[in-house]
Order: structure tokens, then C-alpha cells, then sequence
């Protein structure tokens, strides 16, 4: 996995880069978003790893199904990675592109994970003190995860903070194993 983010990582830099020089992130996000939902679909899939096609001939096929969705730049971005085998990477660089695009526009995904639901009070505040912590909006999402036993864990960027049941047990574990 770590192999296949280095090799996206410089197409999904080029296309921020081209995303902000023509003010256009939202139509890059959702072409992209197209992009890599085409590129796993189990038929095109088939079509992308077969060698019945030449990688010129799976560009145009995948750029006919993209239709109007794709203009001219984003046609070119996909000869580009059918000409370089890379077309399996659309999943990777539409992701690396809107963790580059956040940062970019000033703003970080952050996750609570919780035991239980989580009020909106409580996440006013988690995301007020994480903008304060990390200086950046924040896009806060929720997961219900009950293994926790109780409390949460907070994920922002690459911050983890663990205040779970389950984490401290396994902290006080490991404590008393050593």
C-alpha cells in the first residue's frame, strides 16, 4: 500500500497543482471521484489490467464512459496514466488529492471514534479545540465503534489521541507486563 501512495503521490501533487492555478478543486475532486469509481469497476477493471486493448485504447474507452464529466484536462490525465500503466492508481491519487486539497484550502479531516453517540455539543467542542490545537478548520466525522468500552479516540491528520477504555486498559496492561 505504502508503494502504491509513493507512486500516486506525485500525480495527485500535479493536479492540486493545476487544480489551483486554475481555481477549479471542487470540479477536480468530483472528476476524480469519477475517475477512481470507474477504475474499480470489476468489468473496467478487467479492461484496464487485459491485454486485449492498447493503453491508448483503454484511454479512450475509459474517457468515452467519463463522457462530458471529463474535460479536456482530465482526459489528458488519463492518457497520461494509461500511457504510463498507472491507471490503477485513480483510487490512491483521488484520495491523496483531497488530503492535499484540505490542507491546501486550510482545513483537516478529524475523526472521533466513540463507544457511544456523540452530542452535537461534544463535537462543537472537539473540533473547537482541535482548530485551536492545529490552527486549521476542521471536517469532523463520527464513528460508533462499541469495542471501546467507553470514551474515544480523536484522529486529526497524523494526531491520534487515545482516551478510550480500551487504551487505557492496554496502556495499564503493558504497564504491568514490563
Amino acid at each position: 500500500m505504502a508503494e502504491l501512495t509513493t507512486i500516486a503521490r506525485p500525480y495527485a501533487e500535479a493536479v492540486l497543482k493545476r487544480a489551483a492555478e486554475s481555481n477549479n478543486f471542487t470540479e477536480w475532486s468530483d472528476a476524480l471521484a469519477l475517475m477512481a469509481a470507474i477504475a474499480t469497476d470489476e468489468s473496467m477493471s478487467e479492461v484496464i489490467a487485459g491485454t486485449s486493448l492498447s493503453r491508448l485504447q483503454v484511454a479512450e474507452v475509459f474517457n468515452e464512459i467519463g463522457g462530458d464529466k471529463f474535460d479536456m484536462e482530465n482526459q489528458n490525465l488519463v492518457k497520461l496514466l494509461a500511457e504510463n500503466g498507472r491507471m490503477n492508481l485513480l483510487p490512491e491519487i483521488a484520495a491523496l488529492y483531497e488530503i492535499q486539497r484540505a490542507e491546501a484550502e486550510g482545513s483537516i479531516e478529524a475523526e472521533i471514534i466513540s463507544a457511544y453517540e456523540v452530542s452535537d455539543a461534544q463535537r462543537s467542542k472537539v473540533a473547537e479545540s482541535l482548530k485551536q490545537r492545529l490552527g486549521k478548520d476542521i471536517n469532523l466525522s463520527v464513528t460508533i465503534n462499541e469495542s471501546l468500552v467507553g470514551g474515544a479516540i480523536i484522529r486529526a491528520g497524523d494526531m491520534v489521541i487515545d482516551g478510550s477504555v480500551r487504551g487505557k486498559l492496554e496502556k495499564l496492561a503493558s504497564t504491568v507486563n514490563q
